[in-house]
């Protein structure tokens, strides 16, 4: 029977990449019967990797225990941000970057975990550790996870394996770093092509804080007069996704990747918690001006957490 192996739901470029990369790195060690698969479409900017370097994307799926009984998850490990029937099936590994929360297994697994801005950085370190081979296909679409990450390292998730690791993949792959990671990245910014719902859900995740389901989304931009030109019909939204799925509060994070700044805006009961969390209030607008917030698992998600649980 066949592995899964999928990242989280509304992927972006380093949850589907991770899935073919860590499938790559089990068909190496002889666990051949696996497949990269996605809990969801990809993205504008993944789109864009994925073309440039001509991969056929993972198949999405909805559920996973109708076809296998064993799974690998990449770049999650919380299960609200799983496929939908996680509780049905065995996690065999998971490799992730992110925090360790409502998340636990009957069987041993493997876990590897580190605190670095990408799971594909992991990843890589693992085939160096064994000597395994990286194709410049995959080294691209490694790399192109990373630049996403880490915003071309320009996020303060970047560490020191990000520095050594991307101009590595750039080199296999054949890539300009700089002049490809800017592409990419306004790749996934062209918001004229996007709905509302694209534009609030695209990229969400949902975190229990202090017992309350709060969601998190993130959009790029280059410029945020684009946000905030769409902010009552985004916000709108954002209110119908929070009533239909009983969020207690949705924030929607837009990133200026030029100029490494961030505006909030939020639907829900707790808002007092956004400004509490970040030391500053709402503006006359209803936006919360966030200058160098740039990560939602560095900067946002801590001091919300920390705010939730006060």
């Amino acid at each position: 029977m066949t592995t899964l192996i999928f990242g989280h739901q509304n992927p972006d470029t380093d949850a589907l990449t991770s899935a073919m990369s860590w499938a790559e790195y089990q068909r190496q060690l002889g666990n051949t019967d696996v497949e990269a698969v996605a809990l969801g479409e990809p993205n504008d900017e993944t789109k864009f990797a994925l073309d440039y370097f001509k991969a056929t994307a993972p198949r999405v799926i909805q559920t996973a225990a109708n076809e296998t009984d064993t799974v690998m998850l990449v770049d999650h490990n919380e299960f609200q941000q799983s496929v939908a029937d996680i509780a049905a099936v065995t996690v065999a590994s998971v490799v992730d970057h992110h925090r360790i929360a409502n998340f636990q297994t009957a069987a041993p697994l493997f876990y590897r975990a580190e605190p670095v801005g990408s799971t594909n950085s992991i990843i890589y370190e693992m085939f160096q550790e064994q000597g395994f081979t990286i194709s410049a296909q995959l080294a691209g679409l490694m790399a192109s996870g990373i630049i996403s990450d880490t915003l071309l390292l320009k996020s303060p998730t970047t560490t020191d394996l990000e520095r050594q690791v991307l101009p590595e993949l750039a080199k296999l792959a054949g890539l300009d770093l700089e002049a490809y990671g800017l592409a990419m990245l306004k790749a996934g910014t062209n918001l004229a092509a996007k709905s509302d719902l694209d534009i609030v859900e695209g990229d969400a995740k949902s975190f229990d804080m202090g017992g309350k389901t709060v969601r998190i989304g993130q959009v790029n931009v280059v410029d945020l007069t684009e946000i905030e030109a769409r902010q009552a019909a985004i916000e709108a939204t954002m209110k119908a996704e929070a009533d239909q799925n009983g969020y207690a509060t949705f924030v929607l994070i837009a990133t200026d990747i030029l100029n490494s700044n961030s505006i909030g805006l939020a639907y829900g009961a707790d808002q007092d918690k956004l400004e509490a969390a970040f030391g500053v209030t709402f503006d006359a607008a209803h936006r919360l001006a966030l200058p160098g917030v740039v990560s939602r698992k560095k900067q946002v998600v801590p001091p919300l957490q920390a705010a939730y649980e006060a």
